[in-house]
């Protein structure tokens, strides 16, 4: 799941931490920070991504 979910990140990267994290703030920030560039969206998916654990145990 891992791979799938680092692809999605830099696809993504607001869907890659709902993924991670469920619907929390922490998507929305990923959507602002799409917003105000890619690469600082997919910097964040990818810190959210290796450092949350999963919504869904």
């Amino acid at each position: 799941m891992k791979l799938i979910e680092i692809i999605v990140a830099f696809l993504l990267p607001p869907l890659a931490v709902a993924l991670r994290t469920g619907l929390s703030g922490k998507v929305f920030i990923a959507l602002l920070l799409q917003l105000l560039g890619h690469i600082p969206g997919v910097i964040y998916a990818l810190y959210i991504i290796s450092h949350d654990q999963p919504a869904i145990a």
